[in-house]
């Protein structure tokens, strides 16, 4: 029988309780019942980020409008990441927009942003197998055209989705995810805080419970003690990964696996001591878009050393 980690986690918080993070080195797992507020913090703002990226991915590209074709025979697609996801008769993803409105049905993506998020024309637009026909609807956009919903929510495609199964669009900019059948967000089933995943270029490497790359950056310290040099503006574009308990991980080295309280005064999260990161130039999970980053910033492998870094 699988042992579920959300059991470990509860046995071991309570042991945890007794554990001190002083010093590096020590088995120390962080502290339970923290939350994971930073490891995600300000990747959908594009603060930091250069200003072609806040255009492109804010829905700005100046790119194709993607296919014209209506919906056609729309099906159900399991994706082994999202679970099941909505594709229009040509396979490709359907997304919803979390600045649209669905009571009553509402798009609030026009102009620059519906060339990189293309609607779905309502039309033709057809129940498959596994679509409830009676929760597709339309609604009538600024320019008059008639848009597919799905449970009330605006359906759209992403013109870099360009093969059948493409999810390229999923969590871009905190606000587009896939359609499931039910018109709600198609999200990864729940993960460990911090776990890892193979990437076909750099290997295996940590992720957190988003599945958004874990970085390093070359100017912190681990010994004696773990030390930050990002601080200020820095935050902004690497926001930190605060406490996950180690009971909340999988396949993350255990020694040196501890917190440390940062200058501001929030705690931040170690691996073999050495302090960790998000980027929030990584959109979507899978992104390693911080990986050398001015010759500085490395994804995580799960001893906590960077990939890629050149030998001091």
């Amino acid at each position: 029988m699988k042992t579920s980690w959300r059991t470990a986690s509860l046995v071991a918080s309570a042991a945890a309780v007794l554990a001190l993070t002083t010093a590096c080195g020590q088995d120390t797992p962080a502290q339970p019942g923290s939350q994971n507020v930073g490891a995600t913090a300000g990747a959908g703002d594009y603060a930091g980020i250069d200003a072609g990226a806040q255009k492109e991915e804010a829905g700005g590209a100046q790119a194709s409008t993607g296919p014209s074709d209506a919906a056609g025979k729309l099906a159900v697609s399991t994706n082994a990441e999202l679970g099941e996801v909505v594709t229009d008769g040509l396979g490709l993803t359907l997304y919803r927009f979390d600045q649209d409105a669905a009571e009553p049905p509402k798009s609030n993506c026009d102009g620059d942003c519906a060339k990189t998020w293309p609607p779905v024309p309502a039309d033709d637009a057809e129940a498959g197998k596994g679509i409830d026909a009676s929760l597709l609807g339309e609604v009538t956009r600024a320019d008059g055209t008639k848009q597919l919903t799905i449970g009330g929510w605006p359906a759209y495609r992403y013109v870099k989705d360009v093969n059948a199964g493409d999810v390229k669009g999923q969590g871009v900019g905190g606000k587009w995810y896939a359609l499931n059948p039910e018109g709600k967000k198609a999200q990864a089933a729940d993960q460990p805080g911090l776990s890892t995943r193979q990437d076909p270029e750099l290997g295996e490497i940590v992720v957190d419970k988003n599945g958004m790359t874990v970085y390093r950056f070359m100017k912190d310290e681990a010994w004696p003690k773990p030390v930050s040099a990002c601080t200020g503006a820095c935050l902004e574009k690497w926001p930190v990964v605060s406490p996950v308990d180690f009971a909340d991980t999988e396949g993350i080295q255990k020694k040196g696996y501890m917190t440390f309280t940062r200058p501001d005064g929030a705690a931040q999260q170690t691996i073999n001591c050495w302090p960790i990161y998000t980027f929030a130039g990584d959109k979507a999970a899978g992104d390693t878009n911080g990986q050398g980053v001015g010759g500085t910033w490395f994804a995580v492998r799960p001893d906590g050393k960077p990939v890629g870094a050149p030998e001091k």
